[in-house]
């Protein structure tokens, strides 16, 4: 799944091959603004098991912050050792990003292949990707990825010292394949460069033909897919896993009043999304950018749907967009009960955000209050600029 990836002349397996997977976590004391470990290592597991891989087990441990050599503590270590006898795990995978030395030195006292979470998205991004735009910046990612982690992988040759067939010729394998990769990592920009460019060409005649756009943000598995497709009946894969969609899609919907505008459906967030992942896709927010208005879809039945709207309107904030006008849409209101149906109609949950108004309950999928949201969009759009509604 996702390609192989060869490093020091070995070829990893994927997790097609359903490797039995421990999942790790460190949560730090002071983390008010962090997700609870236990959370974040069950949406963990749901990215594992979207890649394939079958979980076994997941070990948490508290610490001021992650140890810079082994990731968990010695006497986490230890136990983690220990497991490989009862659980039977042939992969460890870490809910933070590890350091190169980090990741080699788990690798080594562990003896099983170890990744982290930014390795695990990008395995599922790589298989999701289906445009030659979407394959350009997954590729990109995984390449910015895996440069600083050479270094690491021939630490082995560099600790023999010199001599013939040691320290020479291992920092000679160590250039060639930075330079190999730096190489590929100058082309994948070129050619996002020149996707980015006739992108533009379309923006461009949009903006001369002055039809407004609206962008489709949220969480990762909120629904924006179904909602496109029930708005726009373009047919996107709207699966019940994370990261169904992957590259960008724009259609035209036609308003009640009679507006024509442009949807585009976006690349779902995620909490803890690697900035990495963010610069590579830097082509696809372009289009969050350009948006007039964005729809927040927000899964109202999950759990943690207050941290994950939380994490989108952070993200948001990162890339710039934190200013942009935003429609919050619930949905998913068809599996709440009666009662929490009625409540999510009338008020937004006060997790989410209580002195928020610009809302709208829906459903997707059975179509349920479509007709208020596309009068919600009008409306947006008209205080923006009276002209989009005429």
């Amino acid at each position: 799944m996702g390609g192989r990836l060869a490093i020091k002349g070995q070829i990893h397996p994927t997790y097609s091959e359903r490797e039995r997977a421990l999942l790790i976590a460190v949560e730090r004391r002071s983390s008010q603004h962090r997700w609870p470990a236990e959370e974040s290592l069950s949406e963990l597991r749901r990215l594992a098991e979207t890649a394939g891989a079958e979980v076994v087990g997941q070990q948490i441990q508290r610490l001021a912050a992650p140890s810079g050599s082994h990731y968990v503590g010695r006497g986490k270590l230890k136990e983690l050792v220990a497991l490989k006898t009862t659980l039977g795990y042939d992969l460890v995978i870490a809910d933070d990003e590890l350091s190169p030395r980090q990741q080699v030195t788990l690798e080594e006292e562990l003896d099983v292949r170890v990744i982290d979470r930014t390795a695990l998205i990008l395995d599922i991004f790589a298989h999701q990707a289906r445009t030659r735009e979407g394959k350009l910046q997954v590729e990109l990612a995984q390449h910015q990825y895996l440069l600083p982690r050479l270094v690491g992988r021939w630490e082995h040759l560099e600790r023999l010292g010199g001599g013939v067939g040691t320290r020479g010729p291992g920092e000679s394998q160590l250039e060639t394949d930075r330079r190999l990769i730096r190489l590929r990592i100058a082309r994948l920009r070129n050619d996002l460069e020149a996707v980015r460019r006739h992108r533009e060409v379309y923006r461009s005649k949009r903006r001369r033909e002055g039809i407004p756009l609206v962008a489709l943000v949220g969480y990762t598995n909120a629904g924006k897919s179904t909602l496109f497709n029930t708005l726009s009946r373009a047919g996107v894969t709207a699966e019940d896993r994370l990261f169904s969609t992957l590259d960008p899609v724009t259609r035209r919907i036609r308003l009640r009043g009679g507006t024509t505008i442009l949807m585009t459906d976006t690349v779902g967030f995620i909490n803890k999304l690697p900035p990495s992942i963010v610069a590579a896709f830097r082509t696809t927010l372009e289009e969050l950018d350009e948006a007039d208005l964005l729809l927040h879809i927000v899964d109202i039945t999950h759990p943690d749907a207050a941290r994950q709207h939380s994490s989108v309107e952070h993200i948001l904030d990162d890339i710039g967009l934190g200013a942009k006008p935003v429609v919050t849409v619930l949905n998913k209101v068809d599996l709440l009960t009666r009662g929490e149906t009625d409540d999510a109609v009338v008020s937004l949950p006060e997790p989410l955000d209580s002195a928020r108004t610009d809302f709208v309950s829906i459903s997707a999928a059975t179509g349920w209050n479509i007709s208020q949201l596309l009068d919600q969009i009008e409306s947006a759009l008209e205080s923006l600029h009276p002209s989009y509604t005429k």
